[in-house]
């Protein structure tokens, strides 16, 4: 049995950075987010207490940020030093359910992995295999995607549940760079997806 075939409780999903931030206009602005959000629902509903939410935080200012971060919030000051709503980090509506303080993990950087003590708490948890949706394919997602294989986790991708504002990068991502990776990273539709799990 593969790890792409792990029971159930073996299984996490991880919905990437569907936050008000990106959904709404603004200079990160992803507009086929909301294209994808039924998906991202279905499969929510279909993992449930299994799920959980990762979302992409800013720091207080440029200067609090390490090394090439720093260059990158200079870059989007606006976003940095109190200069936007807090609330922009918010999940979109609809509200997720079961989206709850112990359910979502706010991560500094593209991948949650370099959250301390994530991965480690789904090895405790025996999860093997895991399933992304969100926003975008072609950054945070891919670099969670890249962390989870070096892992050692089994990875699926909704292909329907991941968007990105640069359409050309997402549909490289998806048609080119994660097929060189068969062994490890599965592409799957929501419905072949809920119909496995």
């Amino acid at each position: 049995m593969t790890d792409w075939n792990a029971a159930p409780d073996a299984t996490r999903y991880l919905v990437i950075d569907m936050q008000r931030l990106v959904a709404e206009e603004t200079v990160w602005h992803t507009p086929s987010l909301h294209a994808i959000l039924p998906a991202v629902l279905r499969l929510t509903h279909s993992f449930a207490e299994r799920t959980c939410f990762a979302r992409f935080v800013v720091p207080p200012d440029a200067a609090s940020a390490e090394g090439q971060w720093q260059h990158y919030y200079r870059h989007w000051d606006m976003l940095v030093g109190g200069r936007h709503d807090p609330a922009l980090i918010d999940l979109v509506a609809p509200p997720f359910p079961l989206a709850t303080s112990g359910t979502i993990l706010d991560k500094p950087t593209y991948s949650p992995f370099k959250v301390p003590g994530f991965a480690k708490k789904l090895r405790r948890e025996g999860v093997r295999h895991l399933v992304f949706s969100g926003v975008e394919t072609d950054v945070c997602v891919l670099a969670g995607v890249l962390d989870a294989v070096d892992l050692g986790f089994a990875v699926t991708v909704a292909t329907d549940a991941v968007a990105s504002s640069d359409p050309a990068a997402h549909e490289a991502v998806l048609n080119h760079v994660l097929p060189r990776l068969a062994q490890q990273v599965r592409l799957m539709t929501t419905a072949e997806i809920v119909t496995a799990a």
